[in-house]
């Protein structure tokens, strides 16, 4: 799985950047087959400065993206993550149920002959 961090209007800490890759890196107990995760970094310049974190998680066939806003980073990361773990838990349980529909209809039916 690639992760590309990006942070805009500012320059993101290391220890930042760790912390987002190992939120991140949880998600493959979910799904094994993400391709691709970007995380976007921004705040706002009010009084309260309200942090943003954008995770978009690209799958084969379905594009995950969650925004949340937080006073931290590290807060808006972490909620951002267990949305998408709860979209991807959805996401394997329907190809899984798919499967086990469509497995059902290639066994041959028991003949009742005595």
């Amino acid at each position: 799985m690639n992760i590309r961090i990006t942070s805009r209007k500012f320059k993101a800490k290391e220890s930042l950047k760790n912390f987002i890759k190992e939120e991140v890196k949880t998600l493959e107990r979910y799904y094994d087959g993400i391709l691709d995760c970007n995380v976007i970094l921004s705040f706002t310049h009010v009084k309260d400065s309200i942090k943003t974190s954008e995770v978009i998680v690209k799958l084969p066939g379905h594009t995950i993206s969650v925004e949340v806003s937080t006073d931290e980073f590290e807060k808006s990361t972490s909620l951002a993550v267990e949305k998408i773990q709860k979209q991807l838990i959805k996401i394997k349980t329907k190809r899984v149920d798919k499967k086990k529909v469509a497995a059902k209809r290639l066994k041959p039916k028991e003949l009742n002959e005595d």
